[in-house]
């Protein structure tokens, strides 16, 4: 695997680490494979995870977000050892996935239903960045004279 340096990149600039944090984690994920899961769009604005849990039950599970990363973890507890499988098909290994998450991108929930982990998200983009119309005049001149009516009141 190649290693790629980005520092000459941020040598410059100010402000970027995050930038810098996200292609450094990229570069370093391997590709995962269990449990599998869906990222899907749900609109424009909303987004969810669906993660196949079989097995797993709600305290098996956790879900967290920290410095904008969402972590789905599974961890079982230490099973009934008198139980002797002849086939053991679903995979009950701990697991861990992380997902990083868009500036402005929330958690909404998380439900578990039949084996499936959704993790429902929402991007809520402040009032302040969202865009704006601008009304147009009708004269300009009239703005003009306004302005200039204005310097000499003060």
């Amino acid at each position: 695997m190649r290693a790629y340096d980005f520092s000459p990149l941020f040598r410059y600039s100010v402000g970027f680490d995050r930038l810098q944090r996200l292609m450094d984690s990229a570069l370093e994920r391997t590709e995962v494979s269990y449990p599998p899961y869906n990222i899907e769009s749900v609109d424009e604005n909303a987004y969810r995870i669906t993660v196949a849990v079989a097995g797993f039950g709600e305290g098996d599970l956790d879900v967290t977000v920290v410095d904008d990363t969402l972590t789905i973890s599974g961890k079982k507890e230490d099973e009934d050892k008198s139980t002797a499988y002849l086939h053991r098909g679903i995979a009950e290994r701990a697991f861990q996935l992380k997902f990083n998450l868009a500036d402005h991108v929330k958690v909404r929930d998380a439900a578990l239903e039949n084996g499936v982990l959704v993790v429902t998200l929402e991007r809520e983009v402040p009032e302040e960045l969202k865009p704006r119309k601008i009304p147009i005049g009708t004269s300009l001149a009239g703005k003009v004279g306004e302005l200039a009516e204005l310097k000499k009141a003060a």
